[in-house]
């Protein structure tokens, strides 16, 4: 697949694209923070976080199935 083509792609699913973007910021607010977290705000991100994945695999697997 040429360059341009992935460019087309990525740009043509901006739902995928919104939700990998939110899945990044969590990564990388989680790496940042969770040394000062407690447990439980811990548990709480990386909840979220799995919820934002989930989200992403739904939205791809969609994609495929067309």
């Amino acid at each position: 697949m040429s360059s341009t083509t992935e460019s087309d792609n990525r740009r043509s699913n901006v739902i995928l694209r919104t939700l990998i973007d939110e899945m990044l910021e969590k990564v990388r607010h989680l790496s940042r923070n969770s040394s000062a977290w407690t447990e439980e705000e811990r548990s709480r991100a990386e909840a979220e976080l799995d919820g934002v994945m989930a989200r992403v695999r739904r939205v791809a697997a969609q994609k495929h199935t067309y």
